[in-house]
């Protein structure tokens, strides 16, 4: 609805004499006219508005994200013969049923469910012992990528497997590798590949400057 309204709808019924009546009769026209061209914008607008909002109604709904299956990833790898003895021993709650794994869903592989990387990680530092990718097959899991030389973590990067794993030198404790190695595999030919892979070395500097002396005199 516009807000304008032409004289011709707001004009008083008042007793006048003809031609007095003629004379309001043409200025309401021509100021109709007018107030028409101000306000037909707006009206077009407005019938513009509900014919998009008629369509928008009748067309079909947008299809809600595929929403991966969620898996019981410590039973996924307590089961699996791939994975090492070690890793499965020691792959045991941290807090009350809290397990130390980190997963990932995602598409690396190609095929029509959601592929699953699952980290294993140690309680108390958080360092990574195991990764592994598991590929649906048939209604069930196979594990397709496994690494088992800590400190060492996967993730999905676009399409890609990218792992890291840190580096270590003697005498350098878990909080402060000294450096990283990182591997970037895509699934080629019914398995991964690797692409590249870079080497970056971390500074020691940053916060490991000694404390100045205090000065006697101080």
């Amino acid at each position: 609805m516009t807000v304008g309204r032409s004289p011709g709808e707001t004009r008083r019924g008042t007793q006048a004499t003809s031609a007095a009546v003629a004379v309001v009769v043409a200025l309401g026209v021509c100021l109709s006219g007018c107030a028409a061209g101000g306000t037909g914008t707006r009206d077009e607008g407005a019938a513009h508005a509900d014919a998009v909002g008629g369509a928008a109604s009748s067309s079909p709904a947008a299809s809600p994200s595929k929403v991966p299956d969620r898996v019981d990833a410590v039973r996924l790898v307590k089961s699996d013969p791939k994975v090492s003895e070690e890793v499965k021993h020691e792959l045991k709650p941290c807090v009350a049923d809290e397990y130390p794994v980190d997963v990932s869903y995602g598409e690396l592989t190609g095929g029509t469910a959601e592929d699953v990387v699952v980290n294993v990680l140690t309680c108390g530092d958080a360092v990574g012992v195991g990764s592994y990718v598991y590929r649906e097959r048939d209604g069930a899991y196979q594990n397709v990528f496994r690494t088992e030389e800590p400190p060492v973590y996967a993730e999905i990067d676009r399409g890609d497997l990218v792992v890291t794993k840190q580096v270590y030198e003697r005498g350098d404790p878990v909080s402060s590798p000294s450096g990283e190695n990182v591997i970037t595999y895509r699934w080629a030919s019914g398995r991964f590949a690797e692409q590249y892979r870079t080497h970056n070395d971390y500074s020691n500097a940053a916060g490991n400057a000694p404390t100045p002396v205090p000065d006697a005199d101080g």
